[in-house]
């Protein structure tokens, strides 16, 4: 992936962080095609590929409705991984999750990567968050009803942030088959992204 045709807006309501991030994607190589503070002015779409979002209750709402039917990347910025959050995130569209205290210059580099080469990203707070929240679910493990073993083996591997090419190199399937049951695990679960998907089996006990 050529990181200088990857162009970003970058949504944050504190300047200082904001700049911040700027900072180490223009470093990275990617492209800032603009900034805002919670919307505000509203990010001009036609021109990123891909949204970098602060994400919390309030603005969650207004975040899906602006990108509703665009084919934009989304990137969320949490003040917190609670699960309810993050399972609304997710729900909504989001394809990668980053909790604020938590991220790094590495962090946010690789996360923006992952969103933009469609393979999505969890980091390990999030997933210890959902996996915290299991007691009291009643859906326990229903997800491993419906998945087929190497289907669960493809959902624990892009836990772990693999790529479709390692993915395919660690279970010794093409590419091609692993999209297709990336894509099948999707219909089964009734998921929009990969990691809608991992969050949900998770969530679940599954993995």
């Amino acid at each position: 992936m050529n990181r200088a045709y990857v162009s970003l807006w970058l949504d944050e309501s504190n300047v200082i962080f904001r700049r911040g991030m700027a900072d180490c994607l223009t470093a990275a190589g990617f492209v800032i095609a603009g900034e805002s503070a919670r919307l505000r002015p509203e990010p001009d779409l036609d021109r990123a590929a891909l949204l970098v979002a602060e994400t919390d209750r309030t603005g969650l709402a207004e975040v899906v409705r602006l990108v509703a039917d665009r084919p934009v990347g989304l990137l969320g910025v949490l003040d917190s991984g609670r699960p309810e959050l993050v399972q609304s995130a997710l729900d909504g569209g989001f394809t990668g999750l980053l909790v604020r205290s938590d991220m790094t210059p590495e962090t946010l580099v690789a996360g923006v990567t992952a969103v933009s080469s469609g393979t999505g990203s969890l980091p390990p707070a999030v997933l210890t968050g959902l996996i915290a929240d299991l007691r009291g679910g009643g859906g326990l493990r229903a997800a491993a009803s419906l998945l087929a073993c190497r289907e669960l083996d493809v959902l624990r591997l892009l836990a772990e942030g693999s790529s479709t090419r390692e993915i395919a190199g660690a279970l010794c399937y093409s590419e091609r088959t692993v999209k297709n049951i990336v894509h099948d695990t999707l219909t089964k679960l009734n998921c929009r992204t990969r990691a809608h998907a991992v969050a949900t089996v998770v969530r679940q006990g599954a993995l």
